[in-house]
């Protein structure tokens, strides 16, 4: 599916939306400003140079344009009739030391929040963009997992190791996307290959991807700002393949060592899937056969109405949150349903916090080392930490979102808007998909009104400071 682009002049609503976005980032109820000892921290703290050199490998890092905090670097290669991914992630545990000023910083954070005009960074830039980030040809330290794979994907050993890396290359997801597709030979000719094989096994395994399309909030060049929706590219999906894989090999060590933090989301219940059921029938698009993930993945794109599927599905993707552990595995399911296996964050410490948590743990384990002390006796923070974090996130963004859209509705004041609900929400409330400007609101419509259904709306007003639009049928 093409990008779809919402584009608006420079204008006064512009202006009103940069004041209300100033002020939202002023509102943030995390810090912004780092500490003057975590900042001198960041810049005077020198890891250890790893024994292992593996600067000879050909790494390339794989993210959208313009990234600078680049956690992840992969080199794919044939072994025998299988393969072999050597992924290497940033050596955050060695740049932050426990107890210090950097780390009290991150744990106030949780992770990197992404604004319309920029982001609060978990680390301060100095590492996160800087001297940890894997920027391409220079020297770092990195913890390198090296997976050996059966012909169908399958792995059949791994290891991990602190190693000194050397990235070849920035990519970006778009230029390798087109690379990809026109045939030609380079770093990530194999990645198609090992990700389907991965999506393949991930299938059997009764996992489930909610590939709803992305929406960011975009600063044009002309300082106006529009909303991108876009689905996510196959280059993309591929990718994330790798990171579970990862986040698997990382939870198998850990609940082999009993001790660690693991990644958890329940199964849906049947309630949940029979709502679900009777939700896809009203669209048009029943769901009658094959595990839910397999539904899923066989909705077609450019069908229209995908996108009030996959709202719906969202109910079935519910309840994730983090498991610690020391000395014995909790009993019960420790999967993450939706990828089908106990499963660990371990692939992006620059941009969130309890991945330093995992890589220090799995690295002890594979040097057959006891966990550090520091991480044990932090671990039962982390599941209260990260759950601020991430409301954190979801409600900045959340709020981020709705100060665009309606600057992006405001020269519609007083004018009919054809729109798509897509969920229903109570009586004579809905959830509505406009189509231009790509707007999703909330309006008042008539009682009876189906998801799927087109219905027409009038914008009655909208105020840009708040995020607020009234849409009624």
């Amino acid at each position: 599916m093409p990008q779809r682009r919402s584009h608006v002049a420079p204008s006064a609503e512009q202006s009103e939306l940069a004041a209300a976005l100033a002020q939202l980032r002023a509102g943030i109820e995390s810090p912004v400003d780092f500490s003057p000892e975590a900042l001198a921290e960041a810049k005077s703290v020198m890891p250890k140079t790893p024994s292992l050199d593996l600067r000879d490998v050909p790494f390339v890092t794989l993210d959208p344009a313009g990234s600078k905090d680049l956690d992840q670097a992969m080199h794919l290669s044939k072994a025998g009739s299988g393969y072999q991914v050597r992924y290497a992630i940033a050596d955050v545990p060695s740049f932050v030391v426990a107890g210090g000023a950097l780390d009290a910083e991150a744990r106030k954070r949780g992770q990197t929040l992404y604004l319309a005009d920029g982001n609060v960074p978990l680390h301060p830039r100095e590492l996160s963009e800087g001297r940890a980030s894997l920027l391409a040809d220079q020297e770092r330290p990195a913890l390198v997992w090296t997976f050996t794979l059966d012909s169908d994907g399958t792995v059949k050993e791994f290891r991990l190791e602190r190693a000194l890396v050397r990235s070849r290359a920035q990519l970006d997801y778009v230029a390798a996307q087109k690379s990809l597709d026109a045939g030609e030979d380079g770093p990530l000719s194999l990645l198609p290959v090992i990700g389907a094989l991965r999506q393949e096994l991930e299938a059997q395994r009764g996992g489930a991807s909610l590939n709803l399309p992305d929406e960011e909030v975009v600063q044009k060049p002309d300082g106006t700002y529009g909303i991108e929706r876009r689905h996510p590219l196959p280059i993309e999906d591929w990718n994330a393949q790798l990171s579970l894989m990862t986040g698997m090999a990382a939870a198998e060590l850990m609940v082999g060592a009993k001790v660690g933090v693991l990644r958890t989301m329940p199964q849906p219940d049947e309630e949940a899937f029979a709502r679900f059921r009777r939700q896809t029938e009203a669209l048009g698009r029943p769901w009658t056969t094959g595990r839910y993930g397999e539904y899923l993945r066989n909705l077609d794109k450019a069908d229209p109405m995908t996108l009030p599927v996959l709202e719906q599905a969202v109910s079935l993707f519910r309840g994730a949150g983090y498991i610690t552990f020391d000395g014995s595995v909790p009993a019960g399911d420790l999967e993450q349903a939706a990828i089908g296996a106990p499963y660990a964050h371990a692939t992006a410490p620059l941009r969130r916090l309890v991945d330093r948590w995992s890589l220090a743990i799995c690295l002890a384990i594979s040097e057959g080392k006891p966990a550090p002390d520091w991480a044990r006796e932090s671990l039962p923070e982390l599941p209260e930490l990260m759950q601020q974090a991430a409301q954190r996130a979801s409600e900045l963004n959340a709020e981020t979102i709705n100060r665009v859209e309606a600057a992006l509705l405001h020269p519609l004041v007083g004018k009919k808007i054809d729109a798509t609900v897509i969920e229903v929400r109570g009586e004579e409330r809905a959830a509505v998909q406009i189509a231009e400007p790509a707007v999703t609101a909330s309006a008042k419509v008539p009682e009876g009104t189906r998801p799927g259904e087109t219905v027409t709306l009038t914008l009655e007003s909208v105020d840009v400071a708040k995020g607020q639009v009234m849409l009624v049928a």
